[in-house]
């Protein structure tokens, strides 16, 4: 997804990546290397692996039971937003498309502490993440987002 969300210096996301394990300094990572498809520039990132294997429970899962250290929850709600308003006409992709989006929004409900009813200000760090907080604050409280997941599911159900 962070490669999906974050393109080459060009604008493009147009990239066919290869990926691989590697141990650097002692530390497996995964890195993901291709070429743009814009500007034919070589781009290669990295991403640190969790020292356990995480075994999702339903599909899509994005990660394990931590807030994500790659997309701040305003970008997962963008996505979330993003994925809702595209949901194709047939059933069996209208159900991958909205269990995406439910998917996304439980992401976002990770960042929310234990005993606490809003995501906080230092759950947003990028630049679309923090545009997607200023645009309507409350989006970001635990009863709103809740009321949204459920949502997504139930459609999803359907």
């Amino acid at each position: 997804m962070y490669l999906d969300l974050n393109p080459c210096a060009c604008g493009s996301v147009e990239t066919e990546w290869d990926s691989g394990v590697l141990s650097i300094e002692g530390s497996l990572v995964k890195c993901y290397s291709g070429v743009c498809g814009g500007c034919r520039t070589e781009r290669e990132h990295y991403f640190a692996l969790p020292r356990r294997e995480v075994m999702p429970r339903d599909w899509p899962a994005f990660g394990g039971p931590e807030p994500s250290q790659l997309l701040d929850a305003g970008e997962w709600m963008w996505l979330a937003d993003f994925t809702a308003s595209n949901v194709p006409e047939d059933a069996a992709n209208a159900r991958r498309t909205l269990s995406m989006a439910r998917a996304a929004v439980e992401e976002v409900l990770k960042f929310i502490p234990e005993g606490q009813d809003d995501v906080p200000a230092d759950a947003f760090w990028s630049a679309r993440g923090q545009e997607v907080r200023d645009a309507e604050p409350p989006r970001f409280r635990r009863d709103r987002l809740l009321v949204v997941r459920d949502t997504y599911r139930d459609l999803a159900d359907r």
